[in-house]
C-alpha cells in the first residue's frame, strides 16, 4: 500500500517564521537535505506543507494552528487497480494534480475494504476489474448488512466493460464510470468532480 500526501508549498520566508531562524538558514536546511523542499524554475526554495508539519515534528517544534488544521482536514481518497503500471502513473497524476488530498493506493478488492474501512475517504477510484472481485462487488460488500457503509462516491475506471456490467454499477450508486484510454486527466477530473459532489452531499 502506498500512500501519496498531495503537496501545498510554503515560502523560505514563511518557514523561517515558524522556526524562528533567518530565510537563510532555512535555505541552508533545504539545500543540504536537512529539510525536504525544492527549486521553482525561477529559483526560489518551495518546502511541501507535509514535509513541513514532519520536519517541525521531528525537530520537536510546535506546528502552527493552520498547518495542524489543514493536515487534519484533508480529504482522503483511495485508488485500486491491480496494474503497477498505471496504479503508479495515477498517483503519479493526482500527486501533481491540484486535489489536495491525501490517495492511498492497494491493488485488490479486499485491501480497499479495509482501506476505506479504515479511512472513510470521500472518493474511492475502482478499477472495475480486480484480482479478487468486481468493482460492484466491492461496493456490494460495503452495503450488505454488517459491511462498512459506503459514505462515499465512487468513480469506476476500466479498460471496458458490457452495458450489463455498467447497469450493475449504477443499482449500487455508481455515478461515474471513466475508461482508461481516455487518458489520467480524465480520470483526474472525474476525481475532481466526486469530491465536489461529496462535499455538496456533506
Amino acid at each position: 500500500m502506498d500512500t501519496v500526501r498531495i503537496k501545498r508549498y510554503w515560502g523560505t520566508q514563511r518557514v523561517a517564521r515558524v522556526c524562528q531562524v533567518t530565510p537563510g538558514t532555512v535555505a541552508n536546511w533545504i539545500d543540504q537535505g536537512l529539510l525536504k523542499g525544492h527549486r521553482t524554475p525561477t529559483g526560489r526554495r518551495r518546502v511541501a506543507s507535509a514535509d513541513l508539519a514532519d520536519f517541525l515534528r521531528a525537530h520537536g517544534m510546535a506546528v502552527p494552528a493552520d498547518l495542524a488544521q489543514a493536515e487534519a482536514q484533508r480529504e482522503k481518497i483511495v485508488v485500486v487497480d491491480d496494474e503497477p503500471a498505471y496504479l503508479k502513473a495515477l498517483m503519479k497524476f493526482i500527486e501533481r494534480s491540484d486535489l489536495g488530498v491525501d490517495a492511498v493506493a492497494v491493488a485488490n478488492g479486499m485491501d480497499a475494504l479495509l482501506e476505506i474501512g479504515k479511512l472513510r475517504p470521500a472518493v474511492v477510484v475502482l478499477d472495475y476489474r480486480l484480482p479478487d472481485m468486481n468493482a460492484d462487488q466491492v461496493v456490494e460488500r460495503l452495503l450488505e448488512p454488517g459491511g462498512r457503509g459506503l459514505g462515499a462516491e465512487v468513480v469506476v475506471v476500466t479498460g471496458g466493460i458490457p452495458p450489463e456490467a455498467e447497469q450493475r454499477l449504477r443499482r449500487v450508486g455508481v455515478r461515474t464510470v471513466v475508461q482508461k484510454v481516455d487518458g489520467l486527466d480524465v480520470v483526474v477530473d472525474a476525481i475532481r468532480q466526486a469530491l465536489r459532489q461529496r462535499r455538496r452531499a456533506a
